[in-house]
């Protein structure tokens, strides 16, 4: 049986879906985890039937969205918690990521497994706020993640990037966090691609000058700093960057581009894993790095490579709607009951889109139950009028 899918040019195509699938990704279990440390990003479950407005408060279906994560711990893989992912300032204000944070650690203590939360400034909204009031936003959502149980991971913060005049600023408000900071923390930077907002972050639009402040706040604080996030799709700067990090402080790859060969490595080094494209693709990631745990490299690149494409075009341009892919892929394969998502961000990303991104999963062998995600992929079509 084949779909009929828009191409973008104005044309339907034929598709004929996979019948079953041949993944052998999906058993739940196996042995941790060991030669990489592994986050996937999780998205959010909007819960369908709340009376809500773009403007509004989120509204989430809590037990959707933690049996999400439980989903994604049985596969031996960590969840990054309240990350952009998660749509944080995006449909996501902190009162709802507060909730999040508190929810999602206490199942990851009922269940063991690991769990690290995203510590920003989201709650300093309306006018300019100094870097006084930036500080103080910070220690209030680092207070959180530490009192809930969770790693804390300091995220690029929007009201830093404007109250900033200096990297001195930089420099002294991320000092003052990680001075009091209890345990060892992920220092996030999030590229503008992501978030135009934080355009020019540490201090400068140039990459090599913000590079080196972001490696003056880690050497300046080694024993505070777990590893850094590298968000900037730009896979020889993430090598590079690596490569000067202090002995003990990791480097979790966030290049949703170039993931294989980065955390693959070579002979001066590797990169462990904060993804957002490993939401989709958590069961494959953590098959795959079993994989390298052996010393089979090459089996790794043969089961990650070939996800590559399905990522680009995810997070293809702009690509900080990635998450509305990462929600349809969650409903197609089963996860979630509805295409729903918190803000109405399923509706910011076209149908051509969306139909190359189920192709492409399908493609994979990605669904768990491909018949039920042809017929979600169908029931979708024709609410937008391709006809049966």
């Amino acid at each position: 049986m084949t779909i009929l899918l828009p191409g973008g040019d104005g044309t339907l195509r034929t598709y004929e879906p996979r019948a079953e699938r041949t993944s052998t990704a999906y058993c739940a279990g196996g042995a941790p985890l060991a030669s990489r440390t592994v986050f996937s990003a999780a998205h959010v479950v909007a819960e369908p039937y709340a009376f809500t407005s773009p403007e509004g408060p989120a509204a989430v279906d809590w037990d959707a969205t933690l049996a999400f994560r439980r989903h994604l711990w049985a596969h031996g893989l960590g969840v990054a918690e309240a990350m952009d992912t998660a749509q944080r300032g995006m449909g996501l204000d902190w009162a709802g990521a507060a909730e999040l944070i508190r929810r999602s650690a206490a199942e990851a203590k009922a269940v063991g497994g690991r769990i690290a939360c995203g510590a920003g400034t989201d709650q300093l909204t309306g006018a300019r706020a100094d870097l006084e009031a930036v500080r103080a936003a910070y220690e209030e959502q680092l207070a959180l993640v530490e009192e809930s149980g969770a790693q804390a991971i300091l995220m690029a913060s929007r009201a830093l990037a404007v109250a900033a005049r200096t990297p001195e600023d930089y420099l002294t408000v991320y000092g003052h966090l990680l001075r009091q900071a209890s345990e060892p923390v992920i220092l996030h930077w999030l590229g503008p691609m992501f978030d135009p907002a934080l355009d020019g972050y540490w201090g400068s639009a140039d990459l090599d000058k913000a590079t080196e402040t972001f490696l003056q706040v880690i050497a300046e604080h080694p024993d505070k700093v777990d590893g850094v996030k590298i968000s900037l799709l730009d896979a020889q700067r993430e090598v590079d960057l690596r490569r000067r990090l202090p002995d003990g402080v990791r480097c979790y790859t966030g290049d949703d581009f170039h993931y294989p060969e980065l955390i693959a490595g070579d002979d001066q080094g590797f990169s462990h894993a904060l993804l957002g494209i490993f939401d989709p693709l958590g069961p494959v990631a953590a098959e795959a790095v079993r994989v390298l745990d052996t010393g089979d490299a090459k089996g790794f690149r043969e089961l990650l490579d070939p996800t590559v494409e399905l990522s680009r075009h995810l997070f293809e341009a702009p690509t900080r709607f990635y998450k509305t892919g990462v929600v349809l892929l969650a409903w197609l394969a089963g996860h979630q009951s509805h295409f729903t998502m918190v803000g109405g961000l399923q509706s910011a990303r076209s149908l051509p889109h969306l139909a190359r991104a189920y192709e492409l999963a399908d493609g994979l062998g990605l669904f768990p139950d491909p018949a039920l995600a042809e017929a979600r992929m169908r029931s979708l079509l024709t609410v937008y009028g391709v006809a049966r």
